[in-house]
């Protein structure tokens, strides 16, 4: 099985979309509840938006095949928390965004199993990661890392309400440049179709806060989309009417990453 897929590009640009896939191998769905099968809270069809984009600009990608419930790509391999005192699914979850348990009584991984999941799966996404950023930045002298998410309008147990429709993340500002956080929120600040927030319940994840570094050419944002703008949040059927107009201002961020 393929842990990933990653299309080189030619510009300074990558496209990482750690939650796009949806796959849970046959031995760990064994132990899952039904509904957990269905890996309900995948980033979906994030590469569906993405990957257009990316062919057009000459952008690199790089997914996983693998479900956010057999290991999280977006949190550090130690496990610690990204948000202190907030109630948060963790590397390797044992629960989802709706609180549920994801496995049956007694069958929820163990320290070893968790350990084999990072070796199988986590270290290698990170091992591409971090290969195809210094590609791109010997060969640029500066890469921008781009993170695409998404996630339900309505998640109770991590955000009261409902999530604005485009919130960016940056580290408060630690994980690029000010003139490119600037460009961005300036481009979501003219236009009126959708509510954003910077820096607001997203920051960023594991791999914005940690692959960030401006001073050392690498620029990284977040990007989390509300699904509904796209999709059907309980079907998960993709919109392409709705998508359309989404997916043209995702187009416009990204081309102003480029600079």
């Amino acid at each position: 099985m393929s842990i990933y897929s990653l299309q080189r590009g030619r510009v300074p640009l990558l496209i990482s979309l750690p939650h796009d896939g949806s796959h849970i191998p046959a031995g760990i769905a064994a132990r899952m509840h039904p509904a957990a099968r269905r890996a309900p809270d995948t980033d979906w069809h994030v590469a569906r938006l993405y990957e257009p984009l990316a062919q057009a600009l000459g952008a690199s990608v790089l997914k996983p095949r693998a479900s956010r419930y057999v290991i999280d790509l977006n949190r550090p391999a130690d496990g610690h928390a990204l948000y202190p005192g907030q109630r948060e699914t963790g590397l390797v979850p044992t629960i989802g965004f709706d609180g549920a348990p994801l496995y049956r009584d007694g069958l929820a991984p163990q320290p070893a199993e968790a350990q084999q999941r990072i070796n199988d799966f986590w270290q290698p996404y990170h091992d591409a990661l971090t290969q195809e950023l210094a590609r791109l930045c010997a060969e640029h002298g500066r890469v921008v890392l781009w993170e695409g998410h998404s996630i339900r309008s309505r998640v109770p147990m991590l955000f009261e309400g409902r999530l604005p429709d485009l919130n960016l993340g940056t580290a408060d500002g630690a994980s690029c440049g000010a003139d490119l956080q600037a460009r961005l929120q300036a481009c979501l600040q003219s236009q009126s179709r959708y509510g954003f927030a910077v820096n607001g319940r997203f920051k960023g994840g594991y791999i914005t806060r940690h692959y960030g570094q401006p001073g050392a050419g690498v620029q990284a944002v977040q990007l989390e989309l509300a699904q509904l703008n796209y999709m059907d949040e309980e079907s998960f059927d993709y919109d392409a009417a709705g998508a359309a107009p989404l997916q043209a201002l995702i187009g416009q961020l990204l081309q102003l990453s480029l600079g």
